[in-house]
Formats: structure tokens, sequence, C-alpha cells
């Protein structure tokens, strides 16, 4: 018995798309299912190390794809092309993403109505859109270091998704009067909603191979190590046995 996985192929809007999905076959029955985000380079080896994690502790993970089957930036000016052809349409994005909860909701292994979200960096943001929505089907969602800006010209309606914000106080991608109107906006739809705000941590700080200060993404192992414990938390709290 120990953990399994596989990749499942699925469309949105002409795109073809390739979740990564992962379970442990020590559980029986179906467990409740957590969504990944990727961040803005694609669904990449760090999203599935996550998604094991979470089927070892006994959860169905399902690193979800926004960009295209085989699709990963190599290049920082790669990442924000791609990253701005979701982001220029907010809710077509929002589309996406209940796609991939769909399909996540259909695998044997998962209880459909027992679902978590989170994300990193533009994965933060998806998760957060998933919540703005207003879908019933995902109790809570957490954006580790994401960014946080809601959709241009859009009315805010109630919000059903517990949520919890993990950020960095120095993160210049998401500047605290951009936390500010993220709390303003939350309370407005009346969300169950927390913002975790760690001091002297910038963008990505949970990405090892960050190092780029000027750039504003530098990792910190004691922020990662805070907000993994916190999310686990939030998870126990938010999913149902």
């Amino acid at each position: 018995m120990a953990v399994q996985s596989r990749f499942i192929e699925y469309e949105h809007n002409g795109d073809k798309l390739e979740a990564y999905f992962a379970w442990d076959d020590a559980v029986q029955g179906e467990r409740p299912g957590v969504l990944v985000a990727h961040p803005w380079a694609g669904r990449n080896a760090d999203c599935e190390g996550v998604v094991r994690q979470l089927a070892a502790m006994g959860y169905a993970g399902f690193a979800l794809d926004m960009y295209g089957k085989g699709i990963l930036a190599d290049s920082r000016e790669e990442c924000a092309r791609l990253m701005e052809v979701q982001t220029r349409d907010r809710q077509a994005l929002q589309a996406r993403m209940l796609k991939a909860l769909e399909m996540l909701q259909t695998q044997p292994e998962v209880q459909a109505d027992n679902i978590a979200a989170w994300g990193y960096c533009f994965g933060g943001l998806c998760v957060l859109d998933l919540a703005r929505t207003g879908t019933q089907d995902v109790r809570g969602v957490v954006s580790f270091h994401g960014l946080l800006h809601p959709p241009e010209q859009k009315a805010i309606q109630r919000i059903q998704t517990s949520i919890l914000v993990l950020h960095g106080h120095e993160d210049p991608m998401a500047p605290p009067d951009s936390v500010s109107a993220l709390k303003d906006e939350l309370t407005q739809a009346q969300a169950d909603w927390q913002i975790h705000v760690f001091g002297q941590a910038m963008h990505a700080f949970t990405n090892p191979n960050a190092n780029d200060k000027a750039f504003g993404t530098v990792y910190d192992e004691r922020a990662t190590q805070r907000s993994w414990t916190m999310a686990v938390d939030f998870l126990a709290e938010c999913l149902r046995d």
C-alpha cells in the first residue's frame, strides 16, 4: 500500500489540459479532494510533490493545469506571457478552475462534496477566483503568496468558501494596499476569511529556488514551515472525515 498517481487529460475551451492526480491506496473508499493550482511557470514537479504529500495525509490531490498539456515556461518572460493570457479574461479563468473542480469531483477516489483548493503565486489568484465564483462545492481555499487583485468591474457576490491567505509582508506583487483591499472585498462578500502576514517574507517564499531579491522573490524557510502548518490545519477544519 502506497501513494499512487496517474495523469488525467481533460479539455476546456478547446485546450487540451493534463492534471496530475495522487491518492494513497491504503485509504479505503472515497476521501476528501484538494485541488492544487500552479505558479506562473505551469504545472511543475513542485506541484506534483505537494499533491503526493497531500495524498500521504489521506487526501486525493489534483494538480490542475491552466496552460495546456506539456506547457511549462522556462524563462521569466514566458511565465509572464502565459499568465497574462489567463488573467486578461478572469471569467474564462474562473470557468477553467470550475472545470478542474468538476474533473476532481468525478474521480472515483474522491468525495465529490468534500473539496478544498490551494494555490501558489498565480495559483493563489486562481483559487481566490474559484471562491469568487460563489461556488458551494469548495469548502475552503488557501492562497500561498498569491496575487490578490479582484476581477475588474465585477459585482461582489456572497462567497460561500472559507478563505485562508498566507502572505509575505514584503511581497512587491501584492503590496499592503492590495491586502487591505482584499479584506474589504471579502468582508463585503460575507466570506469566512483569514489573512496571515509573515514579516520579512517576500513573494514566492515557499520556493527553495527563489533568490532574486531585486525582483522580490526570495525563499523563506520559516514562513514556509509556518504556512504549511497553517494550511494543513485549515484543511483539517474545512474537510470533514
